[in-house]
């Protein structure tokens, strides 16, 4: 079994709390990531994960097994770090071997397993190469293989991405999640790239000074934040300030920079006082005032950035910062300094209270 689940796990550094009662429970064969901010705790989780430093208090289990203060060479864990670390004086076929050879594996056995491995990583013909004759994704894929030659029980990974360009970057996260997927094996990856979360985990960990601020898909956490961290930390994001006023049949009122409009009654029902009306860039227009059913805000044109298949419209509507809308350049209307309206679709507008 190689589910990983941690219990009321805690971790102190002298004052410092790094982790508050963590409950995490990591399936056989996902691919769950830990994402937040620096200090949040996520890489103090994968160690607590892999052994490398151990809880203040809680119990870790490997399967059925308590590890939590077994060895890390002991908890069949493989690991990948940021830097890859790979030995700089063996060939390629070697550092894959590694760890097979200190398991007493033959000679034919490390030769069939290192051949399996560079074949799944796409990269048959370079074992008898040297890390520094590798390129940055090659060594990348190279540190996966010798991670998984033994085939541990979970495969960790501490922002093996980080240093790579953007567009290897995008290439490694699909051959990345390729390579989980075909060994099917249990993997905890750490990042604060909220882009590299969504395209690889089958579900996210949001973290947050020590806390879990909200666990699932990158559907549900990008389409449903349950706080405003989340919401902010997960994609682009607008807050309007607002007061809930009233029922209006199936929708809420509210009341944001002068101007009444419909919010879901599901969000507002627990709200009181100030709220803020959380609406992502891509679900917002530049409408007629009298636009059939959409909530409806008056304002101006402050800027306009080109991002080649968008155009990002700031829009002042008497918020603290400006509304981002983003568009196809075709349908955009308007310039700097021009007199607008942003309009939404009532669902598409998320009551937050925290």
């Amino acid at each position: 079994m190689s589910h990983v689940r941690l219990e009321r796990v805690v971790k102190h550094y002298g004052s410092v709390v790094a982790l508050r009662e963590l409950d995490l429970e990591i399936q056989e064969g996902e691919f769950l990531t830990l994402l937040g901010p620096s200090g949040c705790g996520k890489t103090t989780t994968l160690r607590l994960v892999a052994g490398f430093i151990e809880p203040t208090q809680g119990t870790i289990y490997l399967g059925n097994d308590d590890v939590t203060f077994v060895p890390p060479q002991k908890r069949e864990i493989g690991m990948v770090f940021q830097d890859y670390a790979l030995f700089p004086h063996m060939t390629i076929a070697d550092n894959i071997g590694f760890g097979l050879k200190e398991r007493g594996a033959s000679k034919e056995e490390m030769r069939k397993r290192v051949s399996e491995l560079l074949d799944l990583i796409h990269l048959p013909d370079i074992a008898e190469r040297y890390p520094a004759e590798l390129s940055g994704g090659q060594a990348q894929r190279v540190a996966v293989a010798r991670a998984v030659a033994y085939a541990p029980k979970v495969l960790l990974m501490d922002e093996p991405l980080g240093a790579l360009d953007l567009k290897l970057r995008e290439a490694m996260q699909i051959e990345l999640r390729r390579i989980q997927q075909e060994l099917k094996i249990t993997t905890v990856y750490v990042t604060h790239d909220q882009g590299e979360a969504m395209n690889m985990s089958d579900r996210i960990v949001v973290m947050n000074l020590g806390l879990i601020e909200q666990m699932g898909s990158a559907e549900d956490i990008y389409n449903s934040p349950r706080t405003k961290f989340v919401a902010d930390f997960i994609g682009s994001i607008n807050f309007l300030p607002a007061k809930i006023l009233d029922d209006e049949g199936e929708w809420a009122v509210a009341e944001t920079v002068g101007a009444k409009v419909k919010v879901p009654k599901s969000d507002a029902s627990a709200a009181s006082g100030e709220v803020a009306i959380a609406l992502r860039p891509e679900r917002l227009e530049l409408v007629a005032n009298g636009a059939d059913g959409m909530n409806v805000v008056p304002g101006k044109i402050s800027n306009k950035i080109f991002n080649g298949n968008l155009m990002r419209v700031f829009v002042d509507v008497g918020a603290p910062d400006p509304v981002v809308i983003e568009l196809p350049p075709a349908d955009v209307k308007g310039d700097t300094g021009d007199s607008v309206s942003i309009g939404w679709a009532p669902q598409d507008g998320q009551v937050l209270t925290e």
